[in-house]
């Protein structure tokens, strides 16, 4: 059987063509896989190294730490310290109480003298006003509200340039600390307040 020489090259160069396909693809897949593992082996490093580092700063720090005998105590340091501490505190002692009795003041003790106001001088009295108002009867509302606190208010009806007005006042108070009651009683109850001065001859 005779056989045809002149095609078989071409079949040997289609199969020679397809086979270096063939191993480029392979070629390209193990690039990846080859940088794949390349990535792979980095991250193993560096955790390695990163451990590593760990472990090592450790053995520093225990070789560091104070060796345990200085930190337990020394039984004779120990009763060295009890025996410092003395078993009880001295008491105080006052020796005033025996003392003041028997002093003695040597001579004459004139008393003080009290400065005294003078007979022509003014005292002067505290008043609360607790509110005005132009209607009686509104003035007379504020005077219960503070009867009922058990102060002694006063109604006084004024004329003025303004028309008429009704105003309630507090006291007079001839000391500073009725005032300051009477004044802080109304606080409590939101009554506002005007402090006046009079003098009374």
């Amino acid at each position: 059987m005779a056989r045809d020489y002149a095609k078989t090259p071409k079949s040997r160069s289609k199969k020679a063509s397809t086979r270096g396909k063939s191993t480029q693809r392979r070629g390209g897949g193990s690039g990846k896989a080859a940088s794949n593992t390349g990535s792979g082996s980095s991250w193993r490093s560096y955790l390695a190294g990163l451990f590593s580092g760990f472990f090592v700063s450790f053995i520093i720090y225990l070789a560091n730490l104070p060796a345990a005998e200085n930190a337990t105590p020394r039984p004779e340091a120990a009763s060295a310290a009890v025996a410092a501490v003395p078993a009880e505190p001295p008491k105080p002692r006052f020796d005033f109480y025996k003392m003041l009795p028997e002093q003695t003041i040597d001579g004459p003790v004139e008393p003080a003298e009290v400065a005294k106001p003078r007979a022509g001088a003014p005292q002067e009295s505290y008043l609360l006003q607790a509110g005005s108002f132009r209607q009686r009867d509104d003035a007379d509302r504020r005077r219960a509200e503070l009867l009922l606190l058990g102060l002694e208010p006063k109604v006084e009806e004024t004329n003025s340039d303004n028309g008429r007005w009704f105003r309630v006042y507090l006291g007079p108070f001839t000391s500073h600390s009725q005032m300051t009651r009477a004044r802080s009683l109304t606080a409590a109850q939101d009554i506002d307040t005007l402090l006046l001065k009079r003098g009374n001859p």
